[in-house]
């Protein structure tokens, strides 16, 4: 079968075996998604469809095994996801991690890279520069006034401390 007997047969049949297999999955994008599969793997084999005289039949036995295939895969990762039990609780984002993330948002976004690449990713300050293609003086630079942001962000500040625990601590104001 020539490129061009390929392309007609598949726009005469094509539809129809999409119709059949829909019968079948009872899915119409699902037969969809099988038949052309088949017409896929059928284009390596277009030249031995003269012989075989039936490419149709074809076409829709290897879409009917794919749909099968399909299906008993999904029917295996179902009984799977429910032999497997719930987790117990998943504990939510510490706190300390939940304002170190909001105070990196509030950073500009250059600062906020090298700061996460340097601290959180351990990489080096000439490694940063050489990814971001700034001088290792400018990465230092970013890194020094991150930093320096986090701190004002992340250090309680003196009015918000009760009166009580500044007498505690020795800092009466």
């Amino acid at each position: 079968m020539t490129e061009d007997e390929f392309d007609a047969f598949y726009a005469a049949a094509f539809p129809r075996l999409t119709g059949q297999l829909a019968a079948f999955t009872g899915d119409r994008e699902e037969a969809q998604d099988v038949v052309q599969e088949a017409f896929v793997r059928a284009w390596d084999r277009r030249g031995d469809f003269l012989a075989d005289e039936a490419p149709e039949a074809w076409i829709r036995t290897v879409a009917m095994r794919l749909a099968v295939s399909r299906w008993r895969r999904a029917r295996r990762w179902l009984e799977l996801v429910r032999r497997t039990p719930p987790p117990v609780s998943t504990p939510g984002p510490n706190p300390d991690h939940t304002a170190l993330v909001a105070a990196l948002r509030q950073l500009p976004t250059a600062q906020r890279m090298v700061i996460v690449l340097h601290h959180l990713c351990d990489v080096s300050v000439e490694q940063i520069a050489s990814e971001t293609g700034a001088p290792v003086g400018t990465v230092k630079a970013r890194l020094y006034r991150g930093r320096a942001a986090l701190a004002k962000q992340l250090t309680p500040d003196e009015a918000d401390v009760p009166v009580r625990n500044r007498k505690e601590s020795g800092r009466v104001g």
